[in-house]
Formats: structure tokens, C-alpha cells, sequence
């Protein structure tokens, strides 16, 4: 907390409005987001590996807050002050930090399969500025984002070798799948069976086992759609830049429409959490198997007015 204190100490208006900006980087959309636009316009192998980092850092993220259950940093000290405009997005236990983990997989993921120098020294920034963040707002202690940031980089580095034996043989990109499974049936069936103390907060509990079923769905919608693509589809991300920025934006609009507009009929169907599930697994399936579908034509678009 010494360390918190410090940073509390030296906050001004202008630092909160940065450093909340700087948060944003941490956000679950964001990280969808820059999985996208890898996979569909850049390289869909380094989308397997960026989706790969992510959700497995996710799933061991969730299995940790459950299993040490240790409260925020203001429940700890009533004395103790945050930015409030942190509080809302700072739901469920402290440790390791959600958006230390999202940032630092992400961003370290794409320093670590790219080589361009500016490139790097973006990521790399990105990857020190967001668990700063987290302390300078007060919602997270040094532990919480020293611990996220080791689970990130082990993925990051321990997940790229593996993934670039893809070109050689699909069976170490299955066999990543398969452990990416395993690990997230096996914290679903934790959250559901595990017999948990009468203290732990209920809305932590419930934010977890949303999450578990979400991991799944997501998880199993990656492996179906590697196979179906690998089989069938063979899509190809090239396309001029005008058509990439068309196949991204219209690409997204159903994609949030799933996200959106299916989660109260899934749930009145399929009840709250398993609905996520299917909510999840759907959205990949589209991401991964429909929507490319439509590449040729965008690798077509515009190419002739680029070649006159």
C-alpha cells in the first residue's frame, strides 16, 4: 500500500484524465477489437496466436481472483482514496489485475511476432503504461500487475513458438487448442463444483462463472473454426486498404449486434450464463468461419482503380 500512497499522493486532474485514458487500453472490446483487425486484414496465424495469449491469460486471470479472493485495495484501507471515474470498470476481486493481463498479452503479443522497430516501441510502451495506470487509479497493488505481467509474458513467450510451427504442421497449433479447452472446461467445472466459503461475494462469483462459460464458448468457437477454415474456407487476409477498413467496420456491426441483441432471447431460452456461452461461441463462429467467406470479394474491391 506504500506504493499506492505515493501515487495518491502525487495525483492531479490532468494525470487522472491521462492515466483513465491510458486504462482504456486494458478493456476487453479493445483487445477484440485488435484480434480482429489481425486476423481478418493482417495475418491469421498471429490472430490464432493473439486470441491464444488472451483467453488463456483470461482463464488463469479468473481461476486466481476465485482461488485468493483478496479485495480491492479501498476495501482493504477505508482511508484510502481512488479516482472515481475507476471505480465503475473495477468490479471483482484485486488480484492479478483483468486489465494488466488483457494489455500486457495483447500488445506483447504483437511486439513479439513483429519486428518493426515503431511497432515495438508502442506495444512495449502500452505494456509499462497500462498496470501503472491501474496502481496511479488505486484499483490495483504492485502484486496484483507484477503477477499479470508474469502470467502474460510466459504465455507470450512460452504460446510463439508453438504457433509459428503452424506453417509446418497443424497439429502444435491443435495441440495448443486442446490445452486452451481443457484449461477452460477445467474452470468452468471449478467454478461450478468447487465448494466455496459462505463470505465470498456473490457478484464476484457470479462475474466468474459468467466468464467461465464465456472462456468456453469463445475457446470451442476457435478450435471449430480453425478446422473449418483449415478444411474448407482458406481464407486469405489480403486486400487493399480501403476494402480492409470496409471488411473491418462492416464486419463488427454484426458482430455486436450477436453481442448484444441475442443476450436476452439466448437467456430466456438457455438461462443467464450458459446463454453467454453460446452468446461467445456464436460470435466467433461468425468471426471465424462466416464473415470470411466474403474475402475474395474484398480482395477484389478497389484494385483496379489502384492499379490505374
Amino acid at each position: 500500500m506504500q506504493i499506492l500512497r505515493f501515487l495518491e499522493g502525487i495525483r492531479t486532474p490532468f494525470g487522472d484524465i491521462v492515466f483513465s485514458l491510458i486504462t482504456q487500453f486494458g478493456e476487453e472490446m479493445l483487445f477484440i477489437l485488435l484480434g480482429l483487425i489481425f486476423f481478418w486484414c493482417v495475418n491469421k496465424r498471429e490472430g490464432y496466436y493473439l486470441f491464444a495469449v488472451g483467453f488463456v491469460g483470461t482463464v488463469a486471470n479468473q481461476f486466481l481472483k476465485l482461488i485468493f479472493r483478496i479485495p480491492r485495495p479501498w476495501v482493504r484501507d477505508s482511508e484510502f482514496t481512488i479516482v472515481e471515474a475507476a471505480r465503475e470498470e473495477a468490479t471483482g476481486y484485486s488480484f492479478p489485475s483483468g486489465h494488466t493481463q488483457s494489455s500486457v498479452g495483447v500488445f506483447g503479443g504483437i511486439a513479439r511476432w513483429n519486428k518493426q522497430a515503431w511497432l515495438r516501441i508502442i506495444c512495449i510502451a502500452l505494456c509499462v503504461l497500462v498496470p501503472i495506470s491501474r496502481m496511479y487509479l488505486g484499483v490495483h497493488t504492485p502484486l496484483d500487475v507484477i503477477v499479470s505481467v508474469a502470467i502474460a509474458l510466459i504465455l507470450i513467450f512460452g504460446i510463439y513458438p508453438i504457433m509459428h510451427k503452424v506453417c509446418e504442421s497443424n497439429k502444435a497449433i491443435r495441440m495448443v487448442f486442446a490445452l486452451m479447452t481443457l484449461f477452460s472446461l477445467s474452470y468452468l467445472l471449478f467454478v461450478s463444483l468447487y465448494n466455496f466459503p459462505a463470505d465470498i461475494d456473490a457478484s464476484n462469483l457470479e462475474n466468474g462463472t459468467k466468464n467461465a462459460y464465456k472462456m468456453l464458448g469463445c475457446t470451442l468457437g476457435i478450435v471449430f473454426t480453425f478446422e473449418i477454415d483449415t478444411r474448407f474456407i482458406k481464407f486469405e487476409t489480403k486486400a487493399t486498404l480501403p476494402a480492409q477498413i470496409l471488411k473491418l467496420v462492416i464486419g463488427l456491426l454484426p458482430i455486436l449486434a450477436i453481442k448484444s441483441g441475442l443476450k436476452a432471447p439466448l437467456a430466456q431460452v438457455f438461462g443467464t450464463f450458459p446463454a453467454d456461452g453460446i452468446r461467445y461461441f456464436l460470435i466467433v463462429i461468425f468471426a471465424g468461419c462466416i464473415w470470411p467467406l466474403t474475402f475474395k470479394f474484398f480482395s477484389k474491391l478497389f484494385r483496379k482503380k489502384v492499379d490505374n
